[in-house]
């Protein structure tokens, strides 16, 4: 049975469980990783850059087999030390290799072989360059083109609408109800407000990207002279992934390496190195109704409570140690102060920091007495 609280960075990356959990999305790896993080709150930041790395690799991690690196381990120290023509066997013991040449060469032969074969599978999965005018020329779509200074609303056939910017155009089929998928081509900037529809997925396709919805409001920003995109949710959830891990006939909601953004994130694409990273806004706005209208006055309330109440609030998640913390309490109005400025009096209160890694708050404190 793997030990994960022992694990570093490097482990994570390379253990085949913990990979299928970033590429895969089962319900089952989701569960166990959840309250595995519950029960070790302290790995959330290792944990998260571990995700990080795998994510903007973009495809499954190669796991090399155990019976692989052995073999190579041995025919690097036989190269190593051994002149040609003799084996391992025919040296005495007394002669052989002391330990830490053979954690060495196993260093060496797992990052050959993970390299060579990283190689190969990110090849294959480099996605091609989006044209607009290329995707949409050989199609029989209805064309929207904003060349004035303001931003106007294009009505979609199946009642969705999108705001579309300045310099920006939008193409789609005349009709989406006898299509598996109700797909928008865009070349600019645009607001969606999409229509639910649990049968049809929404499929934005923006250069290089594909973002894919079933009822919920986002903007998209993909200027073919820019270096990024950026997909900004404001409702609901939005799954975005490369157009190299996609078809225009796949309907399908959930992909293995497509990202999830939820409110008050933003998923940024760096064009040329073909790049994920998502990231809080500057300025989170409340999203739970309920909460909008609350004092957010405590007075000796308990740290669970506050954080549970800010997460809720604005749909961020914040990460920190219970067990820790379970003696704070804070008194403070945070009526009327933005999001970063309440994390800034919570944790100035306790003697604590804060840190956004992957679009989420983790916070770092030695308790209270």
């Amino acid at each position: 049975m793997k030990d994960f609280s022992l694990f570093d960075i490097a482990d994570f990356v390379m253990d085949e469980d913990f990979i299928r959990w970033v590429n895969g999305k089962a319900k089952a790896d989701e569960t166990f990783w959840e309250n595995w993080l519950k029960r070790n709150p302290h790995k959330h930041l290792i944990v998260a850059e571990a995700r990080r790395i795998l994510e903007s690799i973009g495809c499954d991690q190669p796991v090399v087999p155990v019976a692989v690196v052995d073999h190579e381990i041995d025919k690097l120290m036989q190269a190593i030390r051994l002149p040609a023509g003799h084996t391992m066997e025919a040296v005495p013991a007394a002669h052989r290799i002391f330990p830490v040449w053979k954690y060495a060469a196993a260093i060496v032969a797992i990052t050959l072989l993970g390299a060579t074969a990283y190689f190969f599978t990110r090849t294959k999965l480099i996605p091609a360059k989006f044209e607009y005018a290329a995707v949409t020329s050989s199609r029989q779509l209805i064309e929207n083109v904003n060349t004035s200074s303001n931003t106007i609303t294009v009505p979609l056939p199946d009642g969705s609408t999108v705001k579309l910017a300045s310099n920006s155009r939008i193409s789609y089929g005349s009709r989406f109800d006898s299509m598996a998928t109700r797909d928008v081509y865009l070349s600019g900037q645009a607001f969606f407000e999409v229509k639910k529809n649990p049968h049809r997925p929404f499929r934005v396709f923006a250069n290089e990207i594909v973002a894919k919805v079933l009822g919920t409001s986002f903007t998209v920003r993909a200027f073919e002279k820019d270096t990024v995109i950026k997909v900004t949710v404001s409702t609901g959830k939005v799954s975005v992934y490369s157009q190299g891990q996609t078809t225009l006939a796949e309907p399908e909601m959930t992909k293995p390496g497509a990202i999830i953004v939820t409110p008050n994130q933003q998923l940024v694409y760096e064009k040329t190195r073909q790049e994920f990273q998502k990231i809080l806004l500057e300025n989170p706005v409340m999203i739970n109704a309920v909460s909008v209208n609350k004092t957010n006055a405590y007075e000796d309330a308990p740290i669970d409570k506050v954080f549970n109440d800010l997460g809720r609030d604005y749909g961020i998640n914040i990460v920190y140690d219970n067990e820790v913390m379970k003696n704070c309490t804070v008194t403070a109005d945070l009526a009327n102060e933005s999001f970063y400025h309440k994390l800034d009096l919570i944790c100035r209160a306790m003697g604590a920091k804060y840190e956004v890694i992957d679009a989420q708050v983790v916070i770092q404190a030695n308790g209270c007495q």
